[in-house]
């Protein structure tokens, strides 16, 4: 009969290759949550070992390093490795995910124009690190805010590394607008299908419920109020973050990194036929007639390989493109407000109005 250690040595044998996972702003509450997810195969089966490469700064490296405690501590057997560290070019060696949660938040009266810099910065010099030592098939999600434009900035620092490679959290969104649907339908969410949120992750974000299925049907048949439609399921999407740090006190850390393992599994789990999901993705390409060369929230497609295409067979009615067509002015204003970062010349801000995240005040 086989003693532990050797029956422990018997199923590590049919586990697949490490997969390196960086995490930056791995010290604050998103991580918190989302670290003991991953290192529990919640995202990549039961026989896939994972190692983390925690990224801090020199504020956070003490916090930093009782994460790492925890962890060790917590026993997980996919868990083969955790490093910390402060300096990217050293986090990021070889990773195979990099999930940039770090950003400053936006404080009392710092504009929406100066929060586009601030953590552009951040985010360029994450990008030229990616650039230079994660693999050459890294999958990025930036989760930060302003997350899209975030992005954007990020693969623009990265021109060795595909485009293709760079989502925006919208996840979050996806999953808020069907919960709005499934209550109002007196159903299950999993009974809530094709849901897309287009766009920005702002409160100019468009959730689409003319595409958008409740067990098998169109939501405008199963639910005929096109005013609570139009208006109050779309506001209380886009300002769901919102509230709910009025009502706790909090930001929603925790909904967070369950729509970052979604996010992460929708592209590692092959999409159910006839469904979707919704991610921030380089526009370039694609068949909507939405601006290139933005980071936008579209319908995407996945084989399970990492890789995803985008939807084609949407409907468009004047409604959901007029939303559209605002959200995308807003994502080019704010490429125009950080060109600089994207090596497009001098930076000119000029937003259209100063719309909020989903989780400020």
């Amino acid at each position: 009969m086989l003693g532990a250690a050797s029956m422990e040595d018997e199923k590590t044998k049919s586990w697949k290759k490490l997969v390196n996972i960086a995490v930056s702003g791995a010290a604050g509450m998103i991580s918190n949550h989302l670290l003991f997810k991953l290192a529990s195969g919640e995202v990549f089966g039961q026989d896939q070992p994972i190692a983390f490469k925690l990224l801090g700064s020199e504020r956070s490296l003490q916090a930093l390093e009782g994460v790492a405690m925890e962890l060790e501590d917590s026993l997980y057997p996919l868990l083969r490795e955790v490093s910390i560290g402060i300096d990217p070019y050293v986090i990021f060696e070889d990773a195979d995910w990099a999930l940039l949660i770090g950003a400053k938040p936006r404080g009392p009266g710092v504009e929406r124009a100066a929060l586009l810099d601030i953590n552009g910065q951040i985010f360029a010099e994450q990008g030229k690190a990616l650039n230079a030592v994660a693999s050459r098939n890294v999958k990025v999600i930036v989760v930060g805010n302003p997350c899209n434009t975030n992005a954007l900035i990020c693969l623009k620092n990265a021109p060795n590394l595909s485009a293709k490679n760079f989502h925006a959290l919208t996840r979050l969104d996806e999953n808020r607008a069907k919960c709005q649907l499934a209550l109002k339908a007196g159903v299950f969410y999993d009974k809530v299908s094709n849901m897309t949120i287009w766009g920005n992750h702002s409160t100019t974000q468009v959730p689409d419920f003319l595409n958008a299925k409740i067990d098998g049907r169109p939501v405008k048949e199963v639910i005929d109020d096109t005013k609570w439609l139009e208006e109050d399921f779309t506001i209380t999407v886009q300002k769901r973050g919102g509230v709910l740090i009025q009502k706790w006190g909090r930001s929603s850390a925790a909904s967070t990194a369950v729509s970052i393992v979604d996010a992460m599994r929708s592209l590692v789990t092959p999409t159910p036929e006839g469904d979707w999901f919704s991610t921030g993705v380089y526009t370039t390409g694609n068949p909507y007639g939405i601006a290139e060369d933005i980071v936008f929230s579209m319908p995407c497609r996945s084989k399970g390989d990492g890789d995803y295409e985008l939807v084609k067979d949407v409907i468009m009615d004047d409604f959901l493109w007029g939303r559209i067509k605002k959200s995308e002015d807003e994502l080019i204003a704010e490429k125009r407000c950080v060109a600089h970062l994207t090596g497009e010349g001098n930076a000119f801000c000029d937003l259209p109005g100063d719309t909020m995240l989903p989780g400020e005040m």
